[in-house]
């Protein structure tokens, strides 16, 4: 049986990658990535490295040949740009035959008001439209996202944020690799929806966690969308990504990632990483890489 997971070189795919070479053997794991030279190091481990750009649908064709279990890792940009890579990359699956399709999708992904939720929505109906069995895997919220927020807290700063009390249902990426590991390499997934949704918290009970974790008090300010936008560009985050920044803190606001769900545990066969190790794994690799 093959296994093929796009976008292997990127922060989800290497972690997928690595917990099924654990598991699975290295001659039955395809990798397709848009440049081989970064999977080199895969590659002598025994995985098969073909290029496939989900721009160019002819490199695809020849990516996905003879695949039995297709991983299709969500690709990174603006909306319109993901759905026709993601179309691109369905089309293929499809004249490749492929036989099972997993797919990194977002929480609640054909109802959510989340503002990246379009994408999901469209990729979950064109692999539904191919015929062929699958599992979406929606992804609630990787607690890597917050590493920015993490560092100003070590610089000193409080937690800044417009999301209320809002709940997200946070988790390490890790957790969500392995969890698409489970299924791409497991059997009885076909035709699934799994909500990977970590414990609920608020941005508030975060911040509490974290001043555990570094035994301090982390102090909350909660301001209005514009003051958020106005704090984040004092900080430097580039212009293009604070409009993004802005409604994810208001889809949080409004309860667009309040997903309750046991579904993690149930392919991890474990409890997800409390919030307090998660939080730990991250602020120790922000001190590794000062």
């Amino acid at each position: 049986m093959k296994m093929l997971v796009t976008g292997a070189t990127g922060k989800l795919g290497t972690k997928v990658v690595e917990t099924l070479l654990k598991t699975v053997p290295a001659s039955q794991l395809t990798v397709s990535v848009r440049n081989p030279e970064k999977a080199e190091g895969l590659r002598a481990r025994g995985v098969e490295v073909r290029q496939g750009d989900f721009d160019r649908p002819e490199t695809l064709d020849s990516a996905f040949a003879g695949i039995d279990r297709l991983l299709i890792i969500s690709a990174d940009g603006d909306n319109e740009t993901r759905i026709r890579q993601h179309t691109n990359a369905i089309a293929a699956a499809q004249r490749a035959q492929v036989g099972f399709i997993a797919y990194t999708s977002a929480a609640n992904a054909s109802e959510s008001k989340l503002f990246l939720a379009p994408v999901h929505r469209v990729t979950e109906e064109a692999i539904i439209k191919t015929g062929i069995p699958y599992s979406f895997l929606r992804n609630n919220w990787y607690l890597e996202n917050e590493i920015a927020g993490i560092q100003g807290v070590l610089a000193g700063a409080p937690w800044v944020t417009s999301a209320g009390t809002g709940k997200v249902g946070w988790a390490l990426q890790q957790d969500y690799a392995e969890a698409a590991a489970a299924v791409l390499s497991g059997n009885g997934h076909e035709n699934t929806t799994y909500e990977l949704s970590g414990e609920l918290l608020t941005q508030e009970e975060l911040a509490s966690a974290l001043g555990a974790v570094l035994s301090k008090e982390v102090p909350v300010q909660q301001v209005d969308d514009a003051t958020y936008a106005d704090i984040m560009k004092g900080a430097g985050v580039p212009d293009f990504l604070i409009p993004m920044l802005v409604n994810i803190q208001k889809d949080i606001r409004e309860g667009a990632l309040e997903i309750e769900s046991n579904d993690f545990e149930k392919l991890l066969g474990r409890p997800i990483t409390p919030i307090n190790e998660a939080l730990t794994q991250i602020v120790n690799g922000i001190s590794q890489t000062k």
